[in-house]
């Protein structure tokens, strides 16, 4: 009797914990957790009411006192730990201390689920045993964070055949989205392909992108290093639908254009093709010329000219080009002017034979021109194209840096449907046209080899065109901006450095303790 006296509480504290283990383990048994807790409590009871005499005899002492102390300190900070983690259970926040926020979403990201006006739901079907489910998983978080627009969801294709039935899930790993009755699905795990099929599912049409041929243009179709099917691919991703033209049998431009590309041609247009593009700047158009030197194109030269685009029959020679791996006649640009094209946009991109693209000096009324990249001071314009050996004549060449890419803003006032004006009784009423102001959105860079399959994936250059073709078709939310790397950061250190730390942590830190330890245990017992 005077065991179980002494040890009832010992008792009553395993019953405690054993009914919290029963909370966590099966929640679901409310009866054993309540007689398990109910019995702890009573032994607990119990135990005070055999021991009461020596207790109260206990409270008095000096060590119960600090002993309390101790543990209404314990108490105190437990109970701020638990009031911490309630309040930030209800207030989730991330931070992403890395230099580089490779944790982070692209801007490009963060735009898009910044203008969500629908409700998007995301269905992950992935086996449990899939490697890539993690990667998705973390992903998505960070997605739903950042937009309470999003709710997404796993399933394991194996658990659930009426759900991959229902969406005709075929792959492992497939991802589906939907918003607003439309449907997009990938097989990636990357941030680019979320964001591209977020923005295929949300927007509300496709626009229509087309490449001009007839010309002696590279086609779309070629997956050679000169062709254009990676640019063409890379705009399908962000949901462009992106097909070929050719004006030289055509009145007009499709009604469906959102944007026409002028990939490099190699010969001039004819005039009735210069009079149907020209035609189509004044109805508010958007066009994108690429054009190389050494090529027979006065009659675009003249256009653009009307439209202040100064372009000279010279070739850029850049001497920094030489000291990143490349020739003389691939001019770089790595500092661009300020733009919503080059906003938050680093990246250095390189122009394999390139021409000069000036800004006039006279404009037209109501348009606004930018010289968005430039090369460096160490480049020029040279203008004697036939010579065997280039070099910098003061007396014709132009000194860097020199324009290569611009982009231009026109307001232009087009006609608008016919509307009916009043008529007095028995006349015919006459016909009224309203004009209403559209803007007209130009781009020219002097070379068109800087997107070829070939060159697309160098540094910032297939970004680069992607952010002119969006800004053009004024989707501001498609602005590319290169995927975050994480930078390696390394410490190089000597033998004898080496050899330090490891005698400081190793031995000097652990002995040092120890001796402090001694000595602290030393003084506390001579008291």
């Amino acid at each position: 009797m005077e065991t179980l006296k002494k040890n009832l509480n010992y008792v009553a504290i395993g019953l405690i914990l054993a009914a919290l283990a029963a909370w966590f383990v099966w929640p679901y048994r409310t009866a054993v957790i309540a007689a398990l807790g109910l019995a702890g409590l009573l032994a607990l009871a119990v135990h005070v009411a055999l021991n009461f005499a020596t207790l109260k005899q206990g409270f008095r002492r000096r060590s119960f006192l600090y002993g309390g102390n101790t543990i209404l300190v314990v108490v105190l900070v437990l109970a701020i730990l638990v009031l911490v983690n309630y309040f930030l259970s209800e207030h989730h926040y991330r931070m992403d201390l890395t230099a580089a926020k490779i944790h982070s979403l692209s801007d490009q990201s963060l735009t898009v689920l910044k203008d969500l006006k629908t409700d998007v739901s995301i269905k992950g079907f992935f086996r449990l045993t899939n490697d890539s489910r993690t990667a998705m998983e973390n992903l998505l978080k960070i997605y739903a964070y950042n937009s309470a627009r999003l709710k997404y969801e796993f399933i394991d294709p194996d658990r659930n055949p009426g759900l991959v039935k229902r969406y005709d899930v075929t792959q492992d790993g497939t991802t589906v989205f939907e918003a607003g009755g439309k449907e997009s699905r990938i097989t990636a795990s990357g941030e680019e392909d979320i964001t591209n099929a977020l923005i295929k599912v949300t927007r509300a049409q496709k626009k229509v992108i087309y490449f001009l041929e007839g010309h002696g243009e590279e086609t779309l179709a070629e997956s050679g290093d000169n062709g254009y099917s990676t640019a063409k691919t890379e705009l399908e991703k962000l949901g462009y639908e992106v097909k070929k033209q050719t004006l030289a049998l055509a009145d007009g431009f499709p009604k469906d254009c959102a944007l026409l590309v002028v990939p490099g041609p190699q010969k001039d247009l004819l005039p009735n093709e210069l009079a149907t593009v020209k035609t189509y700047i004044q109805g508010g158009g958007r066009l994108f010329f690429m054009l190389d030197p050494e090529t027979q194109i006065p009659g675009l030269i003249t256009l653009l000219a009307q439209y202040s685009f100064k372009l000279d029959n010279d070739l850029i020679v850049d001497t920094v080009s030489r000291l990143l791996g490349g020739d003389y006649f691939m001019p770089v640009v790595s500092e661009y002017e300020e733009h919503a094209i080059t906003r938050k946009f680093g990246y250095a991109t390189f122009y394999p034979f390139a021409r000069s693209v000036e800004i006039g000096e006279t404009k037209p009324e109501g348009e606004t021109l930018t010289a968005l990249a430039k090369t460096s001071p160490n480049s020029w314009a040279e203008k004697e194209l036939n010579e065997k050996q280039v070099k910098f004549n003061k007396d014709k060449d132009r000194q860097g840096p020199i324009t290569l890419a611009a982009v231009a803003s026109l307001k232009v006032k087009v006609e608008g449907p016919a509307a009916s004006a009043p008529a007095k009784p028995g006349e015919k009423a006459p016909e009224e046209r309203k004009t209403e102001e559209k803007e007209a959105r130009l781009a020219v860079v002097g070379d068109s080899d800087f997107v070829k399959n070939r060159y697309f994936s160098v540094s910032g250059n297939g970004n680069f065109f992607l952010n002119i073709a969006n800004w053009l078709t004024e989707e501001s939310d498609l602005i590319s901006i290169q995927p975050r790397t994480q930078t390696p950061r390394t410490i190089q250190l000597t033998p004898v450095q080496m050899s330090l730390i490891n005698l400081i942590v190793f031995y000097v830190l652990p002995l040092g303790v120890l001796v402090f330890g001694i000595a602290l245990w030393l003084k506390r017992r001579s008291l």
